[in-house]
């Protein structure tokens, strides 16, 4: 959830600036603080395969985060070795490639290359 939207039952939202730290803190989950750090995020034009793409989109939908809060979370549990996806997501993202039909796996990566290149 996020701060606006309507709580889940047992989640309370409100906002506070902790004391010169740069950091929000959130009174959520029934009660429990959390910090969230303020961050400066830049607008980017990154090329993406598009049905990679839309599973992507659909995923985060699915998630009710916007397509950069799921990029960022993926890339930043990568960083740390860590797997981004639960079971249950797991599920949900092998039904997505079968829908958009997206049949890339990690074997591929660093190996693609646009329809329209071809001759090079």
């Amino acid at each position: 959830p996020t701060p606006g939207a309507a709580p889940d039952s047992g989640t309370r939202w409100r906002r506070q600036r902790a004391a010169g730290a740069g950091l929000l803190l959130l009174y959520c989950y029934l009660g429990n603080m959390c910090f969230m750090k303020e961050i400066t995020r830049s607008q980017t034009g990154v090329r993406l395969e598009s049905r990679l793409l839309k599973v992507l989109k659909a995923l985060a939908t699915e998630l009710d985060l916007s397509l950069g809060d799921l990029l960022e979370g993926i890339v930043l549990h990568a960083f740390e070795g860590k797997a981004p996806f639960s079971t249950a997501t797991m599920k949900k993202i092998r039904a997505l490639k079968a829908v958009y039909g997206l049949d890339l796996t990690a074997r591929d990566s660093h190996q693609l290359r646009e329809a329209h290149e071809h001759g090079r």
